[in-house]
């Protein structure tokens, strides 16, 4: 029934690969990092609100971040919004959301999406998500959106299915192993042999099975969210929440749960996605000019480049020349030029200017 599904938004991330836009004061999934208009969280929103009903879409965020989700979000009641008192990683976030759903409905059954993913096809992802949905609630299944792998990517998880027969899109195959961002070297290994897809992030399963792998894989995590449940809902849910944060360790699904349960499937997906971690990923997606390069900004004039990313202040006067696969993006007095092929160091770039 769809009054029994349910959304979970996970907003809490600083979105540091896609600095300098993305900061700690306003990260990437309130950005129009597109340019049509609309913010990564609020096309996240709308795409799922033709799945869920609105009143049952739950935001999960910093405490810092709400009055930027209230204002983009504005439909959203104060009890949707489930605020983190510090960063954790993903599995105390889910567990905190699924416990709290749960208390109020035993049957609830949950899609858990990151809030700054693209997904160009939305009616191929209502449609893998209804299955999901339907074979989560069915056979108490964790599913995971698996996506075809176009490149030797190390900054995605990839996961293991059993393939028999062609592969076919939104086909369910139960997962026989997950790795968490691998080497380049394991990464190409992956993508020759067919039975590996990217790990999407995306997720469905009931509530009532994601707490019990929980609590079957990482008990003091589940005790410190679900120890107390009727709690939730009531004026001592925020400073127990709090306390469970403090106290819980910094660990992602990923590892707490999807590397150890047995009763995984993966959906193999087509809906054209991407998970724009990186300036690199979304420059895939944007419109480039006969040198392949993508051009932001009325007063820069490119010469003798390609294939580069370049996003620029409109009264910013730029010649760039001789430049080939780099991103030169600037955003508040904050500059980087950087070679595409090294964009995943730009985490360890940041951290030494931090350090210094």
């Amino acid at each position: 029934m769809k009054e029994n599904n349910y959304a979970v938004i996970m907003a809490g991330g600083v979105g540091s690969r896609f600095w300098p836009m993305s900061v700690n004061e306003c990260p990437k999934q309130f950005l129009d990092v597109l340019g049509i208009g609309k913010t990564l969280i609020q096309l996240t929103y709308e795409r799922l609100t033709k799945i869920v009903p609105d009143e049952n879409i739950y935001i999960v965020t910093n405490e810092s971040y709400v009055e930027l989700v209230k204002t983009q979000l504005p439909k959203l009641k104060s009890n949707q919004i489930l605020t983190e008192p510090e960063r954790k990683n993903t599995a105390p976030c889910i567990t905190f959301a699924a416990a709290k759903i749960y208390s109020q409905n035993k049957d609830a059954n949950l899609i858990v999406a990151p809030s700054d993913h693209l997904i160009l096809k939305e009616e191929k992802f209502e449609r893998i998500i209804s299955t999901a949905l339907e074979r989560s609630d069915r056979e108490n299944r964790i599913l995971t959106l698996g996506i075809k792998p176009t490149r030797p990517d190390t900054g995605y998880g990839y996961i293991q299915f059993h393939m028999e027969g062609d592969i076919i899109a939104g086909q369910i195959s139960k997962v026989r192993q997950f790795t968490e961002k691998p080497n380049r070297e394991m990464a190409e290994i992956f993508l020759k042999s067919g039975d590996y897809y990217w790990n999407s992030g995306i997720f469905v399963w009931k509530a009532a099975t994601i707490l019990n792998a929980i609590q079957k894989f990482k008990p003091d995590l589940h005790e410190l969210f679900c120890g107390e449940l009727e709690i939730y809902n009531t004026p001592g849910e925020f400073e127990f929440v709090n306390e469970a944060f403090r106290k819980c360790e910094d660990i992602s699904i990923d590892f707490a749960v999807m590397e150890n349960a047995k009763n995984v499937d993966v959906i193999l997906a087509d809906f054209d996605w991407s998970d724009l971690g990186t300036w690199g990923s979304l420059f895939d997606h944007l419109d480039k000019d006969v040198n392949g390069n993508s051009i932001k900004g009325e007063n820069t004039h490119i010469f003798k480049s390609s294939n580069c990313l370049i996003n620029l202040p409109d009264d910013k006067l730029a010649i760039i020349q001789g430049l080939d696969n780099h991103i030169v993006v600037e955003s508040e007095n904050r500059l980087l030029i950087l070679d595409k092929k090294d964009e995943q160091s730009l985490k360890t770039y940041l951290k030494a200017i931090q350090e210094s």
